[in-house]
């Protein structure tokens, strides 16, 4: 640059006449969201609105009914003697050891269930990004038909081929006769690979388009410098999908934390393997404790609620920066 440029772009009160990208993107941090985020913040409103208007108007009267229900002291078999109860079964059911047994139950599936679809479903989704164009489409038939298959079937089959008496899993390892249902560690086992092997392939899923969102100039540019493909893993493509990694193990983990079906069919809670949506459904349809089995709902839910809330505030993502538009 010649001196007389320099001193014109040294001149005070002078600028330059276009800003860089940076200088466009620290204005906008300073002055507030641009134009373009605002829109596609309305763009977002106009084709998520509708959807949850519906969501909301279909779920609101349920959630609120089980909040009246669950300050009541309320047998179905005698609707009568009804009575008001304020929040005495929010107490009842918080210094029950049921329910954090329950609580620790359903945690555990849920963060172990989750660690172990995120590697799989991670390992998955490489192989169908990576796969030739030919094989492609039945690669990704093969893996997605367990997530297709309804989940009480899913149970049913895998509580078949655990059975005892029924299954076949005793006679191929060759291990006797192994009650697989009749220990909480074999029988939560079971549990959490049968959960694993149906949703799997649910996460490669969000991942594999995490996968496609990253730049693959970024891949060349490191394989050219050298990069291994661990370092090209760990430094380019992590970074640029962890939008789609945590939005993967958000939703299992809410998906997970409701676990129901699995339990229902293969133990039905026994060996202390009660979840607590089985716990509500044992409260409110076998016992038919209509205001005892509402407030366990009601707990449910906003525990539910409380990780999606730690999920969102915890591990925000700016989507706009992730796909490197800021």
């Amino acid at each position: 640059m010649s001196e007389a440029s320099t001193a014109t772009a040294t001149r005070p009160g002078r600028h330059a006449a276009v800003p860089s990208g940076g200088d466009r993107g620290r204005d906008r941090r300073r002055g507030g969201p641009s134009d373009r985020a605002r829109a596609e913040r309305r763009l977002g409103w106009y084709l998520a609105g509708p959807a949850f208007v519906i969501l909301l108007a279909v779920t609101l009267y349920p959630i609120l009914q089980a909040v009246f229900y669950s300050l009541f002291s309320y047998r179905l078999t005698n609707p009568d003697a009804r009575e008001f109860v304020g929040l005495s079964n929010y107490g009842v059911i918080l210094t029950d050891p049921l329910w954090w047994r329950a609580f620790a139950v359903t945690a555990f599936i849920t963060v172990v269930t989750v660690v172990v679809e995120l590697v799989i479903g991670f390992a998955l989704a490489l192989v169908m990004h990576r796969a030739l164009s030919l094989l492609r489409p039945i690669i990704r038939t093969v893996i997605l038909i367990p997530y297709a298959i309804i989940t009480v079937v899913s149970a049913f089959a895998w509580q078949y081929a655990f059975s005892i008496d029924s299954g076949f899993v005793n006679r191929w390892l060759r291990l006797g006769e192994v009650d697989w249902f009749g220990d909480f560690w074999t029988a939560i086992t079971v549990i959490m690979l049968s959960e694993i092997w149906k949703t799997t392939p649910f996460i490669s899923l969000l991942l594999l388009a995490g996968l496609a969102q990253v730049p693959e100039d970024l891949q060349e540019a490191a394989r050219v410098d050298g990069a291994t493909w661990w370092e090209r893993l760990r430094r380019v493509t992590i970074p640029n999908m962890k939008a789609a990694i945590l939005v993967a193990v958000l939703f299992r983990a809410l998906d997970a934390f409701r676990i129901f079906d699995n339990v229902f069919v293969m133990t039905g809670g026994s060996q202390d393997t009660s979840t607590l949506s089985l716990l509500a459904y044992n409260q409110t349809i076998t016992r038919v404790e209509i205001g005892l089995g509402s407030a366990v709902s009601v707990l449910l839910f906003l525990s539910v609620v409380a990780i999606a809330f730690l999920f969102i505030r915890l591990f925000n993502v700016d989507l706009a920066r992730a796909r490197g538009e800021a």
